[in-house]
C-alpha cells in the first residue's frame, strides 16, 4: 500500500472553501477503529500549544498512525502544509441517552485572520447513525466571524447537517465553522477525537494544482446555501474570493467582478 500522501484537486479545496468542511468517509482501517477505543479509554497525553506533529505525537503512536494515513496527511498538507503544529487534541464522547447537546457555536473566538486558517481534524471511530446524534454542521458558515457562542440561541438552521458516517470517517473543518456536537439518544456511546493543526508555511497552493482552471472550481466557489438570504450569500461568496486569492496567489480572480468592484480606489491611481 502507497504511503505518499494524496493531495487534494483544485476543487475539493474550493469545495472546502465554500463549506468550510471536507469529509473523508472511511478512511481508517477497521483495526484501527477497535484500536482507538482502547487508547480513548486508557487517556490521551496532553501536548503543549505549538508542538510539532513528530514530537506531539511520537512514532509509532495512535494518533500519528493516524494523521500518517495517505488520505488523511494529503488532505491536510493540502489545507495546512508541511511540517503543521498541534494546537490541541480531545476525546469527546457522548454518553448514551445522556440527555443534552452542545450549543451550535465557533471555536475560532478572537481569530481575525483572512490570509490563514487553523484545521480542526474530527475523526469517528465508530459508525454515527442518526439516533446517536452526531455533529451538526453548518455549512458556509466559517467565514462569517462570530465570538465562539454567539450563536447558542440559534437550534436550527437552514441547511443545516448533522453528520451521520461509516466507522473510520474524518472531518476536516476551517477553524471558523459553526457546529455543535447533539445529543446522543441511541444506547452507544459515540466518540470523536479532535485534533487543531496550526499552518508553519504560507498556505499557498499547497495542493495538487493541476486542475486549477476547472469549471468545477468556479462552480463550488459560486455555491449557495439554504440559510443565506441574497445580500449575505454575495457577502459569503465574497469572503470566499478573498480567501482563494490568498490560497492561489492569484488576486485577480473573481465571480461576478465584485471583488474587483470594490478594491476600486481611483484615488490611488497616478495622474502621472
Amino acid at each position: 500500500m502507497s504511503t505518499t500522501p494524496q493531495l487534494l484537486s483544485s476543487a475539493q479545496v474550493a469545495r472546502f472553501v465554500a463549506h468550510g468542511f471536507l469529509r473523508l468517509d472511511g478512511v481508517v482501517p477497521p483495526e484501527m477503529n477497535e484500536e482507538a477505543l482502547d487508547v480513548f479509554a486508557a487517556g490521551l497525553p496532553a501536548v503543549p500549544y505549538g508542538t510539532p506533529v513528530p514530537r506531539a505525537f511520537p512514532e509509532g503512536s495512535f494518533a500519528r498512525r493516524l494523521v500518517e494515513l495517505p488520505v488523511v496527511a494529503g488532505a491536510l498538507e493540502s489545507l495546512v502544509g508541511p511540517g503543521p503544529t498541534v494546537d490541541h487534541h480531545f476525546v469527546h464522547v457522548r454518553e448514551a441517552r445522556e440527555g443534552s447537546a452542545q450549543p451550535l457555536h465557533a471555536d475560532a473566538l478572537i481569530d481575525l485572520r483572512t490570509d490563514a486558517f487553523d484545521v480542526q481534524l474530527m475523526y469517528y471511530p465508530r459508525e454515527v447513525t442518526a439516533d446517536m446524534g452526531g455533529t451538526l454542521i453548518v455549512p458556509g458558515s466559517h467565514l462569517r466571524r462570530t465570538n465562539e457562542s454567539d450563536t447558542g440561541r440559534y437550534q436550527n438552521l437552514r441547511g443545516q447537517t448533522r453528520l451521520t458516517c461509516p466507522a473510520g470517517t474524518v472531518v476536516l473543518l476551517h477553524h471558523g465553522i459553526w457546529h455543535g456536537g447533539r445529543r446522543n439518544d441511541s444506547d452507544t456511546v459515540r466518540h470523536m477525537y479532535k485534533i487543531r493543526f496550526n499552518p508553519t508555511v504560507p498556505q499557498v497552493r499547497l495542493w495538487d494544482p493541476a486542475d486549477l482552471e476547472d469549471p468545477a472550481v468556479h462552480e463550488e466557489l459560486s455555491r449557495r446555501f439554504p440559510w443565506y438570504e441574497s445580500a449575505t450569500a454575495r457577502l459569503e461568496i465574497h469572503n470566499r474570493i478573498l480567501l482563494w486569492r490568498a490560497l492561489t496567489g492569484d488576486d485577480t480572480f473573481d465571480i461576478e467582478y465584485w471583488a474587483t468592484r470594490i478594491a476600486n480606489r481611483p484615488a490611488t491611481r497616478s495622474t502621472a
